[in-house]
């Protein structure tokens, strides 16, 4: 199967080490190290004259916050073209000392007549600031003067900083701060290749927008990155996804036969909206193993879905799995078990363990959620996983994750989520869905993707049922391979973002999403042809 999303620039997460690693690659090579900042900068001043900050450029002017390093210099360059281009440009440095290349172009900045503060701005500042200050270098928290300069910023006049390379006081390999508060950007350019650190769910207060300046780099210079390199993922990467491809003349069974194991007395909507999501997914025969009151009216909203137990539950209220039997397991592809199963207690779940042989011996795709990993967590997820007869994918947030792994709960989510795939792996796969704002997918083989896109306004319960239907139903249309589960994920933030442009915030329901769905596939099919 070849790579996807391509290795190429617009695509690899990389650390600020790698990044610097790549720069004196390019040095080696010949490339004057003037020659890459010019580039780089004259490319972010491109970016600030477009529509969306030029008129506020104009209106306002910048503030250029210089750094003693190469981020500075970026800073300066960026300085001198807004100030050609007409613009009130200022500067200031809260330093004694510069690296030789960005002296020399603050020296220039002053020969041109850009104004330099000798004081600290004023944070109530009605200018544009550009933080030039330190970029990918960062190691250490910023002085506690800066730190307090840069928190009242925000606290002033929100919104107003663009951050070069990200904001000061953000570590770019983590996306944590590196002290009490980072910069607070509402645009920041990732200069060259993504910084693994601008993706996490704990950089998006400090990052705000996230856009990749592209420096038409050669892509010979990326092949000594490693062939797990993660990679990020954007909606536009729908179009060349592994879709499942199945011979026009398939019938309903050859298109993927899926059994789903969800709801309780508690969570009746759990199992309904996991079947919404199956049925987005284009798999031919869906069944289902529900509670007892979903079964018996689950036809009038969902005629299509064949019943393949009615459950009842324990005393607890959680869905009793025993009386699931082996033939329900017969000719399927793949099973989702867990939306809204409930919890049982000790003595329940044991009551159950010959239903989970059972489940440990499905050669099918087995995709596990919500409840379904708390129950499985009972049995030893690391040593009953491993002991798995066919490929699985589990697919937690953070809490569950916590519990299943604790501990990798504390470790970066790419790192985090790789190792638990791969503690996983037995003789058949393990792929790993960590969900959060900007989810990560983690094969056994290495394998890593994240997310680039979502909408906040579409997490909320329910959310995840859908997405386990879906991705269950794609698992059973086209197998296990970890890509077709980051192509389910990447699917589903996509069906979210169309909701909200759509229907408004309020709009981006778990409903609304699984519509979306499915029409997110391309359609490949070609029509018949007669003569």
């Amino acid at each position: 199967m070849p790579a996807w999303p391509p290795r190429d620039a617009e695509h690899l997460l990389v650390s600020g080490a790698q990044m610097a690693a790549l720069e004196q690659q390019l040095f080696a090579s010949g490339l004057p190290v003037e020659a890459l900042m010019e580039k780089a900068a004259l490319a972010m001043a491109r970016r600030l004259q477009q529509p969306d900050w030029w008129p506020e450029l104009e209106r306002s002017g910048a503030l250029v916050l210089v750094g003693p390093g190469h981020n500075g210099g970026d800073g300066l360059v960026v300085a001198r073209e807004l100030h050609l281009a007409g613009i009130a440009v200022r500067i200031w440095s809260p330093f004694e000392h510069h690296k030789p290349l960005t002296a020399a172009h603050l020296r220039h900045a002053r020969w041109l007549g850009i104004p330099q503060l000798d004081a600290a701005p004023d944070p109530a500042d009605p200018a544009l600031w550009i933080d030039a200050l330190f970029g990918i270098g960062q190691s250490r928290a910023p002085d506690a003067a800066l730190e307090q300069l840069l928190e009242k910023r925000q606290q002033q006049q929100p919104g107003r900083l663009i951050a070069i390379d990200g904001p000061t006081g953000l570590c770019a390999d983590s996306g944590q701060p590196l002290g009490r508060v980072a910069a607070c950007a509402a645009l920041s350019l990732s200069i060259g290749l993504l910084k693994q650190g601008f993706l996490q769910d704990s950089a998006l207060a400090w990052v705000g927008r996230l856009e990749r300046l592209d420096l038409a780099l050669p892509p010979s210079l990326f092949s000594g990155l490693p062939t797990e390199q993660a990679l990020a993922l954007s909606p536009s990467d729908l179009a060349s996804a592994p879709w499942p491809q199945r011979p026009a003349a398939a019938s309903k069974y050859q298109r993927g036969r899926l059994l789903v194991i969800a709801g309780s007395e508690a969570y009746r909507g759990a199992g309904q909206l996991c079947l919404l999501g199956a049925s987005a997914s284009g798999a031919g025969s869906l069944r289902a193993a529900l509670p007892q009151p979903l079964a018996d009216q689950i036809w009038s909203t969902q005629p299509h879905v064949v019943v393949s137990a009615a459950l009842a539950s324990h005393p607890s209220g959680s869905l009793n799995l025993a009386a699931l039997n082996t033939t329900a397991l017969e000719r399927l592809d793949a099973v989702v078990l867990g939306p809204g199963l409930g919890t049982p207690s000790d003595a329940e779940a044991q009551a159950e363990a010959d239903t989970w042989e059972l489940l440990q011996r499905f050669p099918g795709v087995l995709l596990l959620d919500a409840d379904g990993l708390n129950r499985v967590a009972r049995w030893g997820t690391t040593a009953w996983l491993q002991g798995r007869q066919g490929p699985t994918w589990i697919t937690p947030h953070q809490g569950e994750f916590a519990r299943l792994f604790p501990q990798l709960a504390e470790a970066p989510p790419l790192e985090a989520a790789q190792a638990a795939a791969q503690q996983c792996c037995g003789a058949h796969p393990c792929t790993v869905l960590l969900k959060g704002a900007r989810s990560v997918i983690a094969a056994g083989d290495g394998r890593r993707w994240q997310l680039r896109e979502a909408c906040s306004a579409a997490a909320r319960a329910g959310l995840g049922d859908v997405l386990a239907g879906y991705a269950g139903g794609l698992a059973a249309r086209g197998g296990g391979d970890a890509a077709l589960l980051a192509t389910s994920a990447l699917a589903h933030a996509h069906a979210g973002l169309v909701a909200a442009r759509q229907h408004g915030l309020g709009g981006a329901d778990p409903m609304a999403v699984a519509h979306g769905l499915k029409s997110v596939e391309p359609n490949t099919m070609q029509s018949e042809q007669t003569n």
